[in-house]
């Protein structure tokens, strides 16, 4: 090796290893940033009930064997109304329904679900099948001294609720979902449209091991920016409500445990077929949905005969 050719060997030694310091750096400081963040939440939380127009309570329930986090506000006696958030969400994503659903009367319990912001999140994808999460709900209400509730859900949480609904019918008063869709909708829509396996890619993204938790989890403000706002049609989340999100997605591991859901959607099927919802239900759709196409709104006549679609 010549002495030009070795120049270029140390120069491109010590270059690289001026990157991978500088690299370890970045991360170092991440990961500073994420924990300082994370420590915040307990603050967070107490200025995010404050700022309801209602009193509100921050509790933890044993739930199926987990310790789950909830918000709870309105009388007592009054009609369960139990609100479930979607990904990659907490109880906060509920900030302004909560005050109304109190002014008329409801008893408004709002968890953050296995997995999510300050709840247990126990390991391993089968942790997170649907039968595991719809038996969370079941043992909340009772939690809540109830044998029946109003379920409100949106996203994953109406996931939650569909299949809910399916298996615990007689537990269900009302069901209102908000774009989230019907599990044969989804089914079906995946097996014919273009459009819509297009709008899922991130679900099959999601099976990757460790990578999608790894670049979401690397700034999780940036993250809470990416999902809150960059994915909305109009703004919504103030820098305040980004900081509530932003806390959520920084707990240890958080973004683990929400995106085990979508493995576990696709590793454990639900061990019953589809049953007829007869429940009152409500669904609302909004048609701008970035990940969710209007189509999955058509052809449930027959599988919720009491559904109004809005």
């Amino acid at each position: 090796m010549g002495s030009s050719q070795r120049r270029k060997l140390i120069l491109g030694l010590v270059v690289g290893a001026a990157a991978a310091s500088s690299a370890a750096l970045l991360v170092r400081r991440q990961q500073v940033k994420r924990l300082a963040l994370a420590r915040q939440v307990d603050e967070v939380t107490r200025r995010a009930l404050q700022a309801l127009s209602v009193p509100a309570k921050s509790q933890f329930l044993w739930v199926n064997g987990l310790r789950l986090h909830v918000v709870t506000a309105g009388p007592p006696d009054g009609p369960l109304a139990l609100l479930l958030h979607g990904f990659p969400e907490c109880w906060y994503s509920w900030r302004n329904q909560i005050a109304p659903l109190v002014n008329v009367g409801y008893r408004v319990v709002v968890p953050d679900q296995r997995g999510y912001n300050l709840s247990d999140k126990p390991s391993g994808v089968e942790s997170y099948r649907i039968e595991r999460l719809t038996a969370d709900i079941r043992e909340l209400i009772r939690a809540c001294g109830r044998e029946r509730a109003v379920l409100v859900a949106h996203d994953w949480g109406g996931a939650v609720a569909w299949r809910f609904a399916m298996d615990y019918a007689s537990a269900v008063e009302k069901l209102v979902v908000m774009n989230a869709s019907h599990p044969a909708a989804l089914a079906r829509e995946m097996n014919i449209s273009w459009r819509q396996r297009l709008k899922s890619w991130y679900m099959f993204f999601f099976q990757l091991p460790w990578l999608p938790e790894a670049l979401l989890g690397f700034s999780p403000l940036a993250s809470a920016q990416l999902f809150f706002r960059g994915a909305a049609v109009r703004p919504a989340f103030s820098d305040k409500d980004l900081q509530v999100m932003a806390a959520a997605l920084a707990q240890r591991g958080g973004l683990r445990a929400m995106i085990h859901w979508y493995r576990a959607a696709f590793h454990y099927p639900p061990s019953k077929p589809n049953q007829i919802i007869e429940a009152p239900t409500l669904l609302i759709w909004a048609e701008d949905d970035v990940a969710l196409d209007k189509s999955l709104t058509r052809g449930l006549e027959k599988r919720v005969p009491s559904m109004t679609v809005h």
